[in-house]
């Protein structure tokens, strides 16, 4: 296995391209790609055919435009190569319209009421930017996979990847002003970039099968605690099984063929819980890729009798799984912008571009708190084990000193630097690794990106860099105003940082975020802290919210107020799914279990009691188990009530708060009552995998 020959072998990539492209097609695709120049349709036509040539003779037979509705997943859907001839016999076509727009019925995806059901016409929309790619699956069928974006007949856009490419041209356009303004003329462009690791947990497939819950769920409703958790630190970074281990050889070379840089793969801290890192790529890029490596995840598992679990919190009591999302922002002429550099004007630009995303994240916290309101992340968050509700930033104790001795108008010294003047040309090199990581920050600097650790394990990332970008737009778009009207930029620049301090400076934090003082701090400071979806979720649809993504052109009133819908929607009904879920399970298993066990118990002690022996321990136990029943049968007819309430609520935004204040509280009752139960029943008796089989047996 030759590894440079397998990586990339199933993209259309740059290389490909210049071996099957005339050398004017190709030059005229790479303006359309990185200068934003319209696509000539005889390009659009040239290029077609040689991509329809090279997938051919790798295997295939369709191909897919492939897209991001605003479920969550992807989409796509198979037309293949085929075209009649008049001979009856077929002729293999790929045109250039066929590669640059596509029309599949759009009535079936969630649109938060951009149109009505009947209306079901859709575009996609080839995205040049991302490769297109060959998916393949375990009978070996190969198809033509081509990335694009989506959006009705009145060009609202229906997906995650539009409203992201707009977000990448708002903070490019305003980064590049500010670049300008320090004296940088060759920048032509500024590309968000990102390196999304993926959290996951895996479980044997025939235990899988056994819980309804996580087929139906993703998460078990019901488990009680195995005699061994996490507490002795002993799978995080411990040796791999072989088993595991053949499975992440497998999920590597499948993501490697397809481009994909998966670069680091590791045991999590929570027993059965994996991890897999990628290297950085531009953020359009990285959102198509993590988007492949989920469902590459779940595919490959199931070829090893495996099934991968991406749920937040697939496991009560221990750790969950998260997607920390390491953004950052490059010039086309490979500069890293948060990169601290060695030179005093690399410093100034350094320090400029922090200084937006500290006034960045501090005004609009709730924004990026919104993009991680999920239901399951709701059981993830806070929870000792990943950043709390609370929006901070972690800077190191060495950066913000400099920061912070700026607006005081102070002497700095860093190391390798000799004290200098604030409001001179120059400033002290600042180390690239100035402090430990913080892992408890949700927002934390770590050397040269800020890493957002509270993106749920099973989402898209698109939505967190739309508002990375976006709120990063409008911070640099007001200090390029600055700098631009200024007669002196040194002494502006100054200002602005020691301003941004000011104003700002609450939203840093470089201690512990789990522990429990910090909420009360952190509520001194006036920052916002949002335990809930359903209320998270509001801050898409403030005044606020709507006239930052509709000055930027990244997403208008109406597509923001959709997205408001489908996702308080879609956080109701998966919370009616676990409901139903627990009902089934509880009156079809765990009752019937514990009436059986209890039946068995009785006819021990009427036993025992006829040859005249003491049954005690049976009674005791028989005792415990008919309370016990008696409790759970009444927490169940508590949820089945709770959940008719709530289905009868015709309003959106009431049905969610109604799952959330009456069917998730009955839940977590009921699920108390029968995990005790599991605990009195026999290994036997129990209708369904226990923790110990679904953490501890791979």
């Amino acid at each position: 296995m030759e590894l440079t020959k397998i990586f990339g072998s199933n993209v259309f990539n740059e290389k490909v391209m210049k071996e099957r492209l005339p050398k004017e097609i190709y030059k005229a695709l790479k303006e359309t790609i990185e200068k934003d120049v319209t696509l000539r349709p005889d390009v659009a036509d040239m290029v077609a055919n040689a991509m329809k040539d090279w997938a051919i003779e790798k295997g295939a037979t369709h191909y897919t435009h492939w897209f991001q509705p605003l479920t969550g997943i992807t989409a796509e859907k198979h037309d293949s190569f085929i075209s009649p001839a008049d001979d009856g016999s077929v002729n293999l076509e790929f045109s250039g319209k066929q590669l640059i727009q596509g029309e599949p019925d759009a009535s079936s995806f969630p649109s938060g009421g951009l149109r009505a059901t009947f209306e079901a016409r859709g575009y996609t929309v080839w995205d040049c930017t991302s490769p297109a790619f060959l998916k393949e699956d375990e009978s070996g069928n190969v198809t033509l996979t081509i990335p694009t974006a989506f959006y009705s007949y009145n060009g609202e856009a229906l997906d995650k990847k539009t409203p992201l490419l707009r977000s990448m041209k708002a903070v490019s356009k305003q980064a590049l002003r500010v670049l300008k303004s320090l004296g940088n003329t060759t920048a032509v462009r500024v590309t968000s970039t990102v390196g999304p690791e993926q959290e996951y947990f895996l479980v044997d497939k025939k235990f899988y099968l056994d819980r309804i819950d996580l087929m139906l769920a993703g998460r078990t409703l019901f488990g009680a605690l195995p005699p061994k958790g996490q507490e002795l630190e002993d799978q995080y970074f411990g040796a791999i099984k072989d088993r595991v281990s053949d499975y992440m050889h497998d999920l590597d070379i499948e993501l490697w063929k397809m481009g994909i840089t998966s670069k680091t793969k590791h045991n999590e801290v929570a027993p059965a819980q994996y991890e897999m890192a990628p290297i950085f790529s531009t953020t359009n890029i990285a959102t198509d890729h993590n988007q492949l490596v989920m469902e590459t995840m779940q595919k490959v598992a199931l070829r090893h009798d495996l099934v991968c679990l991406l749920h937040e919190k697939p496991y009560a009591g221990i750790n969950g799984s998260g997607k920390h999302n390491n953004w950052s922002l490059s010039t086309d002429e490979g500069a890293n912008l948060l990169e601290p550099g060695n030179t005093p004007c690399e410093n100034v630009q350094f320090l400029l571009f922090v200084s937006a995303l500290i006034m960045a994240v501090d005004r609009h916290a709730d924004i990026l708190r919104a993009t991680c309101a999920t239901a399951g992340n709701d059981h993830r968050l806070g929870a000792n084990e990943a950043p709390p509700a609370i929006i901070s930033i972690f800077m190191g104790e060495a950066l913000t000193e400099i920061i912070e001795k700026i607006a005081k108008g102070e002497n700095i010294c860093a190391k390798g630097a000799q004290f200098v003047n604030v409001g001179v040309n120059t400033l002290p090199v600042i180390p690239k690794d100035n402090t430990d990581r913080n892992r408890t920050s949700p927002f934390a600097f770590t050397g040269n990106k800020f890493e957002f650790r509270m993106v749920g394990s099973a989402q898209s990332i698109a939505g967190h860099n739309v508002a990375l970008n976006t709120i990063a737009a409008e911070a640099l778009d007001e200090i390029a105003t600055r700098l631009e009207k200024a007669k002196n930029k040194n002494a502006e620049v100054t200002a602005i940082i020691r301003e941004v301090y000011k104003k700002h400076s609450r939203v840093i934090f470089n201690g512990n975020n789990y522990a429990e003082d910090w909420v009360g701090e952190a509520k001194k400071r006036g920052l916002p802290n949002v335990t809930n979806s359903v209320d998270a979720l509001k801050a898409f649809v403030t005044d606020k919210a709507l006239k930052l993504f509709e000055k930027y052109e990244v997403l208008s009133h109406k597509e923001l107020h959709s997205r408001y819908d489908i996702y308080v929607d879609t956080y109701a009904k998966q919370i009616n799914i676990e409901a139903l879920a627990a009902i089934d399970m509880v009156r079809k298993q765990f009752i019937p279990a514990a009436m059986e066990y209890a039946t068995f118990l009785a006819d021990s002690i009427s036993g025992f009691k006829a040859v005249s022996v003491p049954a005690s321990v049976q009674e005791d136990i028989l005792g415990k188990l008919s309370t016990l029943l008696v409790s759970s049968y009444k927490n169940l007819s508590r949820l089945e009530a709770a959940v008719k309430k709530a289905q009868k609520q015709d309003d959106v935004v009431k049905k969610a708060e109604s799952y959330r204040d009456n069917v998730i509280p009955a839940m977590r009752d009921l699920r108390t009552d029968v995990d005790a139960i599991e605990m009195i029943v026999p290994n036997d008796m129990w209708p369904v995998p226990s923790y110990t089989d679904l953490l501890f047996k791979l």
